[in-house]
């Protein structure tokens, strides 16, 4: 049975912009409160990252019993993590330095808030070249990775945390089913999060119109269509190379078998 057009997520979020965008230019006076909408479904986002990334790369390292197929793989999860997103950087360099997406978005540089650059900055003071960024994967305790929300860190301690239950064997199958378990419980987490996403939408447009402007709705568009362009170019070029590239490793291991 079909549900209501209006129960559909996408139509609720298109329908939360379009009220954000009336809200923003008639009152943008309410509008501007409307900010903590946006940033709190940002961070509910951020929240659930770590368990889900966590979850499932243990549970996908721990239903190997080969340890020396565990370390293979748990160190090319690695370096398959940080060289894509390296090339995916520098594709989003690019895109934003020939379509400068941002071009007449009137913000004044003075007014935003400078406090998340600072944290950036700060870390980048700590690193010292590769030995840096290599001690910056390890984190200072087990749960410092997702206290802090930073992706290698989290990837490191589940790549870890999969070898060590499949080191454990047996002793270790009810931490692998209680993985198992939790991960359904995280995805159900982000079902849960994702029907906040038309408040989420409501608050950041109106937010957006309210404070810079009805007008700021056409670079903003144009950002938005920059990345869906980057999106694709990175999805059709980058991981459908290294799924041919796979693909074909594949068949030539199952002919020479």
């Amino acid at each position: 049975m079909r549900q209501p057009f209006y129960k559909v997520l996408y139509v609720q979020v298109l329908l939360a912009i379009a009220a954000g965008i009336l809200l923003g230019h008639l009152y943008p006076q309410y509008a501007t409160a409307m900010k903590p909408l946006g940033d709190a479904f940002i961070r509910l986002i951020r929240m659930i990252i770590g368990p889900v990334i966590f979850c499932t790369v243990v549970a996908g390292i721990s239903s190997m019993s080969d340890l020396k197929k565990v370390g293979r793989v748990g160190g090319k999860a690695l370096v398959y993590f940080e060289v894509v997103s390296s090339i995916a950087l520098v594709i989003g360099l690019l895109a934003g330095h020939v379509l400068h997406p941002g071009d007449g978005f009137n913000v004044s540089v003075a007014s935003l808030d400078t406090r998340a650059i600072a944290g950036f900055v700060s870390q980048s003071e700590h690193l010292d070249g590769l030995t840096g960024f290599l001690f910056g994967i390890i984190p200072v305790s087990f749960f410092d990775a997702f206290a802090k929300g930073d992706t290698l860190p989290i990837l490191f301690v589940s790549v870890m945390f999969g070898i060590a239950i499949s080191a454990a064997g047996e002793q270790a199958s009810g931490v692998t089913a209680m993985i198992e378990k939790l991960s359904a419980v995280f995805f159900s987490f982000v079902k849960i999060i994702t029907k906040a996403a038309p408040a989420g939408a409501f608050g950041a447009i109106s937010f957006t119109v309210g404070k810079y402007g009805i007008a700021s709705l056409i670079p903003l568009f144009k950002l938005i269509l920059t990345f869906y362009v980057t999106a694709f170019i990175f999805i059709a070029v980058v991981l459908g190379t290294v799924a041919r590239t796979q693909s074909k490793a594949d068949s030539t291991r199952h002919r020479m078998r």
